[in-house]
């Protein structure tokens, strides 16, 4: 076998993204909160970049002014106290030094960092305690917090605190007991772990511990003396899940007013009692773009929701050392780099406001029914079709809409929602799939509960509303999507 080595040459064409173009795409896909983050993260890492504030100028004029006035007074204040009576003896001068120490004693032995009296300096490290949120309290630490306080035998506390690190978040314990009983090891036998489970059954939140459904509302019933409800519970609750209430008032003998009733008392029974303790916070919801009429001409304005985003510009001074000949080639370099690095920044963010503009007023141009009539109206709209109409690419458009709200008369929608696929009605008239949804929300909302539509009945309405090419399993689809039952557990006796 012969190695040997040759140099070869080929042309070929590469597509190389620059960093400022990467930068670009990534200020562009960020939400407007995500993008005030990161402008807060470049402020502080590029000393170049700074924030620019209305009325700057004159905010400096009339500080100097009063820098200037207050530097008068303590020069005032400074004669007054400092001279002193020019006697010979100078007996005052040491009699005041001998009483200074005692006069601040108190001042210097207070806790904490000595500042000035009047002084508007503020402790960073304070405000950043302040500031901080406080760590989230979970259901795992909430339950500890109360075995500790619960009398029982050491085995039994030990039981306990096995089964609280394995309830989980809705606040059921999704493992058998005899799991846990390790035989290997005499920490706790099997009736220490029931005892154990029957304690902890009684901690806040109530319902916690159970191991399914029926054992959780039959906890919380307990306390509140609902005999009937517990014995409808306990003895018919697969009956109960599968609605079939005649069945159930036949065999506990009763009339279905007296099981409806109970039922309306079940509704407010909490079924993921763990829930109440852990969970998970709300994100906030920004609207980037803001969709609104012109007075009673029916047109609309497109504006950017940038009015609590800060401006940026560079720092004048810096920008002089750059060019400065006389500083330091290493400093001049480093002031070139950042100076840059905030102009691509800068130029990303004008690019991103532009874009937005540009993609909303695309969607107001097309979907004109939806902003005047409502969701029923709205039209299948390709990505392609906007960028086609704005002149970018569909990848562009993709990142522009991505996490992006709009704040219109129907609400604070996602941008995203204005582009999705349809179908035709009979008069050729194009549907968005999400309209179509809206439809058979309604269809549904205003059917006979005591005799609900079946998915069938709900395909031939939208027939005759128009929609003669939907199934009945894409009925059924968009029906789970809408998290509504089927016919049959929708039906109220």
């Amino acid at each position: 076998m012969k190695l040997e080595m040759s140099g070869q040459m080929r042309m070929e064409q590469r597509m190389k993204l620059a960093p400022h173009m990467i930068q670009s795409m990534e200020i562009l896909q960020l939400p407007i909160l995500a993008l005030q983050e990161r402008i807060e993260q470049e402020i502080n890492n590029n000393p170049v970049l700074e924030l620019e504030e209305l009325g700057d100028e004159t905010g400096e004029e009339d500080a100097a002014q009063e820098s200037t006035a207050q530097d008068e007074d303590d020069d005032k204040v400074e004669q007054k106290v400092l001279v002193v009576d020019t006697d010979a003896n100078k007996a005052d001068d040491f009699e005041r030094l001998a009483t200074f120490g005692r006069d601040y004693d108190d001042y210097v032995e207070q806790p904490g960092p000595s500042r000035p009296a009047g002084s508007d300096e503020v402790d960073a490290k304070l405000q950043a305690i302040k500031n901080t949120a406080a760590p989230p309290h979970s259901l795992h630490d909430h339950l500890t917090d109360q075995w500790r306080l619960v009398e029982a035998p050491a085995a039994v506390k030990k039981a306990g605190e096995t089964i609280i690190d394995f309830i989980d978040d809705r606040g059921y314990l999704g493992i058998r007991l005899e799991q846990l009983h390790n035989k290997d090891k005499n920490d706790f036998t099997l009736e220490d772990l029931k005892e154990a489970l029957r304690l902890v059954q009684t901690l806040e939140p109530a319902g916690v511990g159970a191991r399914d459904l029926k054992e959780c509302l039959l906890i919380q019933m307990a306390p509140e003396g609902m005999s009937f409800e517990m014995d409808l519970v306990a003895h018919h609750m697969d009956a109960l899940l599968e609605n079939r209430l005649p069945d159930i008032a036949k065999k506990m003998r009763c009339s279905l007013d007296q099981i409806n009733h109970a039922v309306e008392r079940l509704r407010k029974l909490d079924t993921s009692p763990g829930l109440q303790i852990s969970q998970s916070p709300n994100l906030p919801i920004a609207p980037d773009v803001i969709v609104e009429p012109v007075g009673d001409s029916g047109d609309y304005a497109v504006r950017l929701a940038y009015d609590y985003l800060p401006n940026l510009r560079l720092n004048d001074g810096y920008v002089k050392m750059a060019k400065d000949a006389e500083v330091n080639e290493g400093t001049r370099k480093f002031l070139q780099n950042n100076i840059r690095s905030a102009q691509w920044i800068m130029e990303a963010i004008e690019q991103r406001k532009n874009t937005l503009v540009k993609v909303t007023r695309a969607i107001v141009t097309y979907q004109r029914d939806f902003f005047d009539r409502g969701p029923l109206y709205l039209k299948p709209l390709p990505m392609a079709k906007v960028a086609e109409e704005i002149g970018v690419h569909v990848a562009t458009v993709s990142r522009a809409v991505a996490g992006k709200y709009m704040q219109c008369p129907w609400g604070i929608l996602p941008l995203r929602k204005f582009f999705s696929g349809g179908t035709e009605d009979a008069q050729g008239q194009e549907h968005s799939w999400e309209a179509i949804r809206v439809q058979l929300q309604q269809l549904i909302d205003s059917e006979d509960k005591a005799n609900p539509l079946s998915d069938d009945q709900i395909r031939e309405r939208l027939a005759a509303a128009g929609f003669a090419r939907i199934a009945r399993r894409t009925v059924a689809k968009y029906r789970g999507l809408l998290k509504t039952p089927a016919a049959r557990f929708r039906k109220k006796y």
